[in-house]
């Protein structure tokens, strides 16, 4: 197995890494009550998912 033959500097380290960077999640509308959610996935708000309910809200029980 080859390995290295000379330590990496930690410029070089830190500019190969610039283009590692964490990116902003894509944030949508809930079309049913306005929410905003994560896009193709169950509104958290209100359960719905293309129009249709998919998860009941569990409701606070005495």
């Amino acid at each position: 197995m080859p390995n290295p033959k000379h330590r990496h500097s930690k410029q070089r380290k830190n500019k190969r890494r610039t283009h590692y960077k964490a990116t902003a999640p894509a944030l949508t509308t809930c079309s049913n009550c306005g929410a905003v959610k994560m896009p193709h996935r169950v509104c958290p708000e209100c359960g719905y998912y293309r129009g249709k309910l998919a998860v009941e809200k569990k409701t606070a029980s005495a």
